[in-house]
Formats: C-alpha cells, structure tokens, sequence
C-alpha cells in the first residue's frame, strides 16, 4: 500500500494523474466546453468568497455527519457519475464505488461508465449505490436499464437534463476521444509513456461502455456502440419525460442540471426529490454562470420545498462548507474523484476523500460550528457573496 501521507490536496493529485493517465483520458475529464470559461469559473468563484473567523468557540464534539435523500452520509458529499471513469484507471468505477462504501457517502454511476451496473453490484457485496440516467430514444432500452438498476440495488436515481445535445468539446474532439482508446501512432507513443496504466489495462476486460454494450440492440462491437451513442441522445427530452420515467423508477429521483430558478420550479412540480445546480462541470453551455454563483437564487426559489445540491469546481472541504453556507443541503464531486481515481487509483479515491474531509471539519471548526447542520450564510463575509 503506497504512503500518500505527503498528499496534502487536491491538487498533488491532479498533478499526478495528469502523468499517469493518458492525454485523450485526462483531457476528457480536465476540461470544458469552448474557451472553456465557464469550467474556470466553476472553481475560481469559490475563491472569490470569503470566510468569517470565529474564535474562543469551543470546537470538541465535531460532526460532518447528515443526510442526502433521507440517506445517512459521512459528509454532505457524493460522489458524482462521470462517464468513461474505467478509462482514468483500470475498473475505475468499481474501485470508485468501494472507497465510497467504506468512507461512507453516496457512489453515482454514470449511464456512460465503463464497469457496468451489475459489475458494481458484484463487486461491493450489492452495497447499494446511485445511478444517473441519460435519456435515449431508444425508450425500450430505457425501460430495461430502469431495471436493471433496481436489480442492481441504486437507491436513487440522477436524470441528467443538460445534455440532450452534446456541447462542443475542443481536446476531445482534437484528441480524437475513443473508448478504449484506436491504435494510433499518436497514441500508442502516449500509451507507451504510461506503463502503469497499461497494465492496470492489460488485466481487465473492461474497456468499453458496460451499460450500453451487449445490452443496447444492434449494438455488438466498438463501431457499432459509436454510432449508437452519437445519435441516441434526445434532443426532444420534456418535462413530460421526467413524469414517464418518475412513474417508471418508482423510487427517489434526482434532477441533474438545473441553473435557473424556473427550471428549478419546474422540477419541483415534476415530484423529485432533489435537484442539483450543475453546468455539467462546464462541458455544455460555455458562458453559463458557475454553479456556486447560479445556487443561491435557485435556494431563494424553491429550498423550502426540495433538497438542493450543488456540484462544478469543488476542490476542497472549504469549497463544501460555503456550498453549503448558501444553501446546497449537499454536494457532489466529479474531477476531485478523478484526479485521485487516476493518481492512485483506489487508494487516491480514498485519499480525495480524507482531504476534503478533514478541510471540511477544520474550516467549519475555525468558523465556529461544530455540527454541519448548524452551518449557514452567516459564516461567509458579506459582500462576497
């Protein structure tokens, strides 16, 4: 077991995986749509708010511990579904989905995750987990993934609403982005700089989108399960869709992707039961606001009636507390997952974890909290915020 003590943040892990993992991979998860602003703003934002200091507060008897969707969590953290995850690293969501059991808050596995609904459940003891859904139009195999993830065991499922059409991707375009990856030369010179990888690679049969291949029709090889995906996602997605697949699902529904008060009303009358402000970590509407900007109106509007969350350019514990100070009854967590997924795979999940953990307890400690459920605006320092 490697000696990660002297990871102190986040980003020692980025740096890391950036050498580990390769280009094509790293690039997916390290980067935005267009200029690529929205995604920087997503974590610059956080720094631009500021903390209240609070001293001779007695600090003993600390406590991150609450709930997200009636579910106990160590943290108000999950970990957010991302696609293509076992290209970070070898059997990445599974080994996500572990580390997340044993530090005891939520896994989300992403519709385009390459370890498979039923390679999760097989592999943490059936621990239960969440599931984000895509919308195809391909309806009937909508209706078969829907049970494939009740029997599977997720708890809650995450529709993701932004992403009926893809937004323009330059490094992956560019990079010419495959799962796993064509052989060539360009890429081979990459992969031969990244023997760690490869063989982690070498080891698993798991390269390709498990969700999707073998279970979706007239999808039975690589170029085949391209073609399909390019042109599955619904750009005619209505709220009438959520109501369907609300009735379908039967259990707590999640709506991924709201950045406006309206759309934020609008799921609330759809009957979910949480909502999370999110642009997609930046990778759709380039210019959009940050989702730490976007969260207080959406609280203001409709926080009375449904839990609210918040996810983009979360990269420490500090960043949580304030996410939750304006209101985010929880947050999610995508590239601080990944960056650990591909420094060090199960062990820089875990590591991700303990970081934001412990800069959580610390800063609402110097805050002058000791229970996360106390903690709200009046922590930050007016004005910047």
């Amino acid at each position: 077991m490697a000696d990660l003590s002297k990871i102190t943040n986040i980003e020692d892990l980025r740096v890391i995986a950036k050498r580990r993992v390769p280009k094509m991979f790293y690039d997916y998860a390290d980067s935005g749509a267009w200029t690529e602003g929205t995604y920087r703003a997503n974590e610059s934002d956080f720094q631009k708010i500021k903390l209240r200091q609070r001293v001779a507060v007695n600090m003993e008897g600390r406590s991150t511990r609450t709930t997200m969707v009636g579910q106990d969590v160590a943290m108000p953290v999950a970990i957010a579904p991302t696609g293509l995850t076992g290209m970070q690293h070898a059997d990445g969501e599974i080994l996500g989905a572990r580390a997340a059991k044993a530090f005891g808050i939520p896994f989300t596995l992403s519709t385009m995750s390459i370890c498979s609904l039923e390679d999760i459940a097989e592999n943490t003891g059936r621990h239960p987990f969440w599931f984000q859904l895509y919308v195809m139009k391909d309806r009937d195999f909508i209706e078969r993934l829907i049970e494939r993830a009740k029997a599977a065991n997720v708890t809650a499922l995450q529709l993701t609403l932004d992403l009926q059409i893809l937004g323009q991707r330059h490094k992956d375009i560019k990079n010419g982005l495959t799962a796993p990856p064509k052989p060539t030369i360009k890429n081979l010179i990459n992969l031969a700089t990244k023997p760690r990888w490869c063989m982690g690679m070498l080891g698993t049969q798991r390269r390709t989108f498990g969700n999707i291949a073998g279970h979706a029709k007239g999808v039975k090889d690589l170029s085949s399960l391209s073609a399909w995906t390019s042109e599955q996602f619904d750009p005619a997605l209505s709220w009438a869709d959520v109501e369907w697949i609300k009735k379908l699902w039967g259990g707590k529904l999640i709506l991924k992707g709201i950045m406006d008060a309206e759309d934020a009303r609008l799921a609330v009358a759809s009957g979910a039961d949480a909502l999370i402000v999110s642009n997609h970590g930046g990778r759709q509407l380039d210019g959009a606001p940050s989702s730490i900007a976007a969260l207080p109106a959406i609280v203001e509007a409709v926080g009375s009636e449904i839990e609210v969350w918040m996810d983009g350019g979360i990269r420490s514990g500090q960043d949580v507390l304030k996410a939750r100070a304006l209101g985010a009854r929880g947050t999610m967590i995508g590239r601080s997952f990944l960056y650990g997924l591909g420094a060090h795979g199960q062990e820089g999940v875990t590591r991700a974890l303990q970081i934001i953990h412990k800069e959580l307890d610390i800063t609402m400690a110097f805050c002058g909290h000791t229970q996360i459920d106390t903690v709200d605006s009046r922590i930050l320092l007016p004005g910047t915020f």
